[in-house]
């Protein structure tokens, strides 16, 4: 895996074995298994994948604290690339952001790019400022979302390991 930051944005890529559409089916369909490091668990995720759709989970800490996040999508392409923002809320309503831990807005931009058997898996964050920027890799950016590729990895891999011929 790599991590990068350039300008306001922060992001990591990593190379998952296995095709661009079971990345994609894991990660829009079993998002609850890896979407935050374990030992925290996500029992909230109501996606609705179409530009403007609401974008929310709820995380839970160890201590069973409840972290939720709400946001719309910007852009789906299935099996290619996802776009979301917490800048807004379902019917574009602009978020204030306080007392979540993250208190800034943000786009995220996944792509999922065929690369042999495989998939590039790419999460790019553009923040609004600089400030913003260095709060999240503070917040452990690279730890945090590196953690969580690896748990999309190993699950979208064993789905695609029980699924390949013998």
């Amino acid at each position: 895996m790599t991590a990068t930051d350039s300008g306001h944005e922060l992001s990591i890529t990593r190379y998952i074995q296995a095709p661009p559409e079971t990345v994609y089916r894991i990660y829009t369909e079993r998002t609850g298994e890896w979407w935050a490091p374990k030992p925290y668990a996500t029992p909230i995720v109501e996606w609705d994948l179409r530009p403007g759709g609401r974008s929310q989970t709820v995380m839970k800490s160890p201590e069973g604290e409840d972290m939720p996040h709400e946001g719309v999508f910007l852009e789906v392409v299935p099996n290619e690339r996802l776009v979301f923002t917490n800048a807004f809320t379902a019917g574009w309503n602009p978020q204030v952001l306080t007392g979540d831990g993250c208190d800034f807005a943000m786009v995220a931009i996944v792509t999922l790019e065929r690369e042999g058997a495989g998939t590039r898996y790419t999460a790019r964050v553009r923040h609004w400022d600089d400030a913003a920027r260095k709060r999240h890799e503070e917040m452990g950016f690279h730890e945090g979302w590196g953690i969580v590729a690896h748990q999309l990895a190993e699950l979208a891999e064993a789905e695609a390991e029980a699924k390949a011929p013998a």
